[in-house]
């Protein structure tokens, strides 16, 4: 289940923060509801995963590179902003870095 949270809380951060491009692109405020609830919910869910047992450095490093990886990807989709080929070595030294953190905490049991 602490992989769940953490899985939703990514999602609810990466939704708040694309929510937030909205809001300043179309400049309807209703878009700042979205902002507040996702970030809200984002860090309940954060720390839901933490108190099931989630190391603070991989919970946090887990969402945060995975925050950002995920609105790289849906800001090139949703809104046209670029993705240049270093930008994906970015994304890919991300998914590594992620990789490592795990690799890193389940050799420390």
């Amino acid at each position: 289940m602490r992989w769940a949270y953490l899985a939703v809380a990514i999602l609810c951060e990466v939704t708040a923060t694309l929510s937030l491009r909205q809001a300043t692109v179309t400049g309807r405020r209703r878009w700042y509801a979205s902002v507040v609830a996702g970030y809200l919910a984002a860090f309940t869910l954060l720390a839901l995963t933490l108190a099931a047992g989630v190391p603070l450095g991989v919970a946090y490093g887990t969402w945060a590179a995975c925050g950002v990886a995920l609105t790289a990807l849906a800001s090139r989709v949703l809104f046209d902003e670029p993705l240049t080929r270093t930008m994906w070595v970015g994304i890919g030294c991300i998914v590594v870095g992620v990789l490592l953190i795990e690799l890193g905490a389940s050799g420390a049991h």
